[in-house]
């Protein structure tokens, strides 16, 4: 069975949605059952693709399109580009790693599309509201046209549910978690972190969006070192691709006066990435609203001490094995008390929540999927 993961996607540095696209194609390949996975990303995305990822395995092929990184060029090259490329490779299913806008009638085989969330419903501000109007045109449309739906999570499922009940009940859909598999990486540190880098360290991972929820986060690190109740020399990491709040954390971290504190990292890779996990003091997500949480299930791998907002995905993932604080009232307060004494505590056993997603289980669900659809 043939795989083409259509990922083309803006961003110039790798994101949630390119790890999805790796990490599928990283299952897919260690089924017998499947002959060759093809990762179609622009022309832009490819080297980060041959180079951040762990994608060592012969059966996968990443095929680089090169047109303008413009929505107009991106949407047409889905619209009849796309086509072009399947009729030309022929694979047995086409999935696209994000919901974008396609004809199915150009399409020979089925298409499966990932609903990771309903941000352009539910969270808008996070592309702007024009922005997210054509979102929900494009969410509209895959939705529609393709032939099954995974879902990252229970808790997207339930959200798809609640705006497309009709879409839902004549589809075929599925959840299948994302995987977290760091086997074969060897932690290497950053090379953003100079000299002999050996600072305690807070961890947050996540793209710079209004949803994350990173400027509660830098507020608390603040309070926390004002307060005492930190250590000065202890770091906050936050590793993310820039996004519409990057102007806005940057000039905070100014107005802080945290300039030595706050470390902004992207473009690392997953030795790198492996490395902060192992050496941090304590990973952090604060979001509002998440359709899944790579990084969150990253951590608990590594069985980070973890502290994160009391939303209903995070309890889907975490389960017992994190510190939640809530988002209500004075929430830079509940964050740093969380923070807080979560530093102070004893982890006397490690989690073994990472167990529900495991790279061999996610590849035997998805593999059946195709198979039911075929």
């Amino acid at each position: 069975m043939h795989i083409l993961i259509a990922v083309l996607h803006r961003p110039s540095q790798p994101t949630g949605v390119c790890r999805h696209a790796a990490n599928l194609a990283r299952c897919l390949a260690d089924l017998d059952q499947i002959s060759q996975v093809t990762l179609v990303t622009g022309a832009w995305q490819k080297t980060y693709f041959e180079t951040a990822f762990a994608l060592s395995s012969p059966k996968i092929k990443i095929f680089g399109i090169d047109i303008k990184n413009s929505s107009i060029s991106r949407n047409l090259w889905f619209l009849f580009g796309l086509p072009r490329v399947v009729k030309q490779l022929a694979p047995n299913i086409v999935h696209l790693a994000f919901p974008l806008p396609f004809l199915k009638s150009r399409f020979p085989c089925p298409v499966v599309a990932t609903i990771h969330d309903l941000y352009a419903y539910q969270f808008p501000e996070n592309f702007g509201y024009r922005q997210a109007l054509f979102n929900r045109l494009f969410f509209q449309q895959c939705i529609q046209s393709s032939d099954g739906l995974t879902c990252a999570s229970k808790a997207t499922l339930g959200d798809l549910k609640d705006y497309f009940p009709e879409v839902v009940s004549r589809k075929k859909t599925s959840v299948i978690y994302n995987f977290v598999d760091f086997e074969q990486v060897a932690a290497k540190r950053p090379k953003a972190l100079h000299g002999n880098f050996d600072a305690p360290t807070i961890l947050c991972v996540g793209q710079h969006r209004k949803n994350k929820n990173i400027d509660l986060l830098i507020k608390a690190y603040a309070l926390l070192r004002n307060t005492g109740r930190l250590n000065e020399a202890t770091r906050l990491i936050i590793v993310g691709s820039s996004g519409p709040e990057t102007d806005t954390l940057v000039h905070l971290i100014q107005e802080l006066s945290l300039e030595n504190s706050v470390l902004l990292l992207s473009a690392i890779d997953d030795n790198e990435l492996c490395w902060l996990y192992q050496n941090c003091q304590l990973f952090v997500i604060a979001s509002a609203l998440e359709g899944f949480c790579i990084p969150l299930v990253e951590a608990l791998y590594f069985s980070c001490k973890v502290v994160c907002s009391d939303i209903p995905i995070f309890r889907e993932i975490g389960l017992s094995s994190c510190s939640y604080f809530d988002l209500a009232g004075d929430a830079v307060k509940s964050l740093a008390q969380s923070i807080d004494h979560t530093l102070e505590s004893v982890v006397l056993n490690k989690s073994d929540v990472h167990l529900r997603f495991l790279k061999s289980a996610i590849a035997t669900q998805f593999l059946q999927f195709y198979s039911e659809l075929m």
